[in-house]
């Protein structure tokens, strides 16, 4: 004779996993892939920055945006970085002030010259915005906040021995 309540743990089995396990499971993917993307997009700022900071002041920092555009890592959205897309690539430059120790926003006549070099750098990404996985389930993305790096400039590409930058 069969026990009447043989199927109870299958069916609690079943309601548990449909319920919280999978959900769960899902859950826990989707918050680590988002840290991973958080990570990256933390590094591809210092890279940018340490690359700015060896690398020739231009005015309109395109040389830096297109280095960091060209170097993103593979795990990010990369169209919201090409051009025209959401995120934005920000670098401004820092003179100090002697007197005061203030940095100001560095400008100069000349591009790329020893005459040319800031004190500071800073790269930052704004706008990103987290969809994988999110999109599937026809939720909005998650709004990731702006990342930030700033570095002293350590040779601007510049020899001042020989008089000549390199960009």
């Amino acid at each position: 004779m069969r026990n009447p309540r043989s199927g109870q743990a299958a069916i609690e089995f079943t309601l548990l996993y449909a319920a919280v396990i999978l959900p769960m499971t899902f859950g826990l993917v989707y918050v680590s892939e988002m840290y991973w993307v958080w990570h990256s997009i933390n590094e591809l700022t210092r890279d940018g920055a340490r690359y700015a900071a060896t690398h020739c002041w231009q005015a309109d920092s395109q040389n830096v945006i297109s280095y960091m555009q060209s170097h993103i890592p593979v795990n990010i959205d990369q169209a919201q970085f090409q051009s025209g897309g959401i995120a934005q690539i920000n670098v401004t430059y820092y003179s100090q002030d002697p007197v005061s120790g203030t940095l100001n926003v560095f400008s100069c006549d000349g591009d790329c010259s020893t005459n040319c070099v800031p004190d500071t750098v800073t790269v930052n990404v704004t706008n990103y915005e987290f969809r994988r996985f999110v999109s599937f389930l026809h939720l909005p993305p998650v709004a990731m906040p702006s990342f930030d790096t700033s570095v002293a400039i350590q040779s601007n590409g510049c020899d001042p021995e020989q008089n000549s930058c390199v960009p």
